[in-house]
């Protein structure tokens, strides 16, 4: 049966595009090793379709073998949710051949691409014709729309443009059953029925294979200013995000917030980069500002704003950017405290939601927690205060093993901060997704009326559970 399958396999993609361990020239650890390299499956076989015909091929003919599917885009997932497990009985769909800008639409202010198109491309297309996408995020170079779409990312500029979701008006989808939704209509009006396209998003590959989807542009802003501003408490980082909406409306599009230890370690390092004001403060905000009017407009509206919250208090020093360069330079600070903590050693990472309101309460309670339950704790706070989603991280205590900590702390950890999640009425994942790093503790944090609603869904859509299975839902 599986010779048969890997056969049937073959002709629908070609040989060149269904990779077994049976050639021993074939390495294929990019796609059964997650990108933290936690965990490495095993795959019956990569099968790398070219078009959503020969993904509807593969899917009916997995599901009449019963061999389940793993959707996979730029394996850059944080939560364990688009690499095998080590059964060696199931199929990677890798997306990244599917690449193509298929059409834009000015009037519209749309575009469409395939599953498999880097962010990064994406982006580039719009800027190339005038107009702006949106989602900004550190794997934008590798990530794809699809997995971007899977996951419902979020990234940056979510305060301003919302996530993926939001981003997205039409899905072309192959159902567990192998048929094509059409679904890539670009409308931003439709009420004929149940809002599928929601569904698909953020479902992790577990009810449908997105396979394209049509996405909103928007026009370039005239101007783009950064500033980086030190605070001398969360409450005050609060404060500030208030001010800025006030001051600045829908011209603030980044508003992100950095905790001392956090910087300390992108200036341990990377040096190089220069990290301002991190060493006699205990928060650093990062501000964006896009202006539709011109860049003095949107100088004069930072500088008001800046001068009003050091009036208040809630900023005690401020810098704004003097070029694009000096631009990109404090937002690639921001992108690198992942890549700081990769070289500190493993970490227990959190990304959670909380009310904006309350982040400040949460932050000082769960941080003197931890420091009570596990002495010598280092906190790697940061994230997109505007939206309310902190990347809440935990570093092994200086000198310690990564793996050992992580072995002996981790579901005490986790239980720990998700607790605290509850009590503060957020949510365990924000913008990661589920995948199978959560999966066990989803039935412990959400209403059991909404996991019953999202198990008849997974049931009616794919019965077989061939789609990613164990991934969101147990």
């Amino acid at each position: 049966m599986t010779q048969m399958l890997l056969n049937q396999l073959r002709q629908i993609c070609g040989d060149a595009n269904v990779l077994t361990h049976d050639d021993p020239a074939t390495d294929l650890s990019p796609w059964e090793q997650d990108w933290r390299k936690r965990v490495r499956g095993r795959a019956l076989a990569v099968v790398r379709p070219g078009n959503t015909e020969q993904v509807a091929a593969v899917v009916k003919a997995c599901g009449a073998a019963g061999t389940s599917i793993v959707p996979q885009g730029g394996n850059t997932g944080l939560v364990v949710g688009g690499v095998p497990d080590d059964s060696g009985r199931q199929i990677v769909l890798s997306m990244t051949r599917m690449n193509a800008v298929r059409a834009m639409d000015p009037a519209n202010l749309t575009i469409t691409v395939e599953a498999g198109c880097v962010l990064q491309n994406l982006q580039a297309a719009a800027e190339a014709a005038g107009f702006l996408f949106p989602l900004s995020l550190g794997a934008e170079g590798s990530c794809t729309i699809g997995g971007n779409l899977g996951t419902n990312a979020g990234g940056t500029q979510v305060v301003r443009y919302g996530n993926t979701r939001e981003l997205c008006l039409g899905l072309e989808v192959v159902t567990a059953q192998g048929e094509i939704w059409h679904g890539l209509t670009g409308l931003r009006k439709d009420n004929t029925g149940y809002d599928l396209r929601n569904l698909m998003i953020g479902s992790e590959g577990t009810l449908g294979i997105i396979t394209a989807a049509t996405m909103k542009l928007y026009p370039q802003p005239a101007a783009q200013l950064t500033a980086w501003a030190a605070v001398p408490s969360m409450e005050a980082a609060v404060q500030l995000l208030g001010l800025a909406h006030q001051r600045l409306g829908p011209g603030l599009t980044g508003f992100e917030v950095m905790g001392q230890f956090a910087l300390s370690l992108v200036d341990k390092h990377f040096s190089h980069l220069r990290v301002p004001l991190w060493q006699n403060n205990p928060w650093c905000v990062l501000l964006e500002n896009s202006d539709s009017e011109n860049e003095q407009h949107a100088r004069n509206q930072f500088e008001a704003l800046l001068e009003a919250a050091m009036d208040c208090g809630c900023v005690s020093d401020a810098v704004v950017a003097e070029s694009l360069t000096q631009a990109k330079g404090l937002w690639h600070i921001r992108e690198s405290i992942t890549l700081a903590q990769v070289q500190e050693g493993l970490n227990i990472k959190h990304d959670i939601s909380i009310p904006v309101s309350r982040i400040p309460t949460f932050v000082a309670e769960t941080d003197a927690l931890l420091a009570r339950e596990v002495p010598g704790v280092r906190m790697v706070d940061f994230g997109h205060l505007g939206d309310g989603n902190l990347h809440y991280n935990v570093q092994a205590p200086e000198g310690v093993d990564g793996q050992a900590f992580l072995r002996d702390n981790e579901d005490r950890v986790n239980t720990l901060v998700f607790d605290q999640v509850a009590k503060f009425n957020g949510s365990i994942s924000a913008e990661h997704g589920v995948g199978e790093l959560k999966v066990g503790k989803l039935p412990l944090y959400k209403d059991p009326a909404a996991l019953a609603m999202m198990r008849a869904v997974k049931q009616a859509l794919d019965p077989q559970n061939i789609l990613n299975p164990g991934r969101v839902l147990t």
